[in-house]
């Protein structure tokens, strides 16, 4: 009888162990939240560049400095720009979504509206 109940205790030990994950199951990978930094363009051709919360607008053939200012991510998908116009000496803040990963619909706060796509 004796072998009988080390047998049933290999065996449920044996069943028990096949049960056994080996540890815990790993995390899925944390979704990275979208950023804006890097370059923009619109359909001019202008290029904004955004860059650990600062913010300027160069044009394309000359790389003129046409506004600089910074900005901050409101939420995941909302870009809050605040910016000094060097051609019209004017101060303005500008919302833009980001809609896609590569596209950013943007309103001024005189309600001019336009998109910036991400350059590259």
């Amino acid at each position: 009888m004796k072998i009988r109940s080390i047998v049933t205790l290999l065996a449920c030990t044996a069943t028990l162990a096949a049960c056994s994950s080996g540890g815990p199951r790993p995390l899925p990978p944390m979704r990275q939240a979208p950023t804006v930094d890097g370059a923009w363009v619109d359909p001019n051709g202008i290029v904004s560049t955004f860059q650990g919360g600062t913010f300027s607008t160069r044009t394309t053939d000359s790389n003129q400095l046409l506004a600089s200012g910074t900005y901050a991510m409101v939420s995941d998908r909302l870009v809050e720009i605040n910016m000094t116009s060097l051609v019209r000496n004017t101060q303005s803040k500008v919302n833009c979504a980001m809609v896609t990963p590569n596209q950013l619909n943007c309103t001024s706060d005189g309600g001019a509206q336009f998109s910036l796509a991400r350059r590259g």
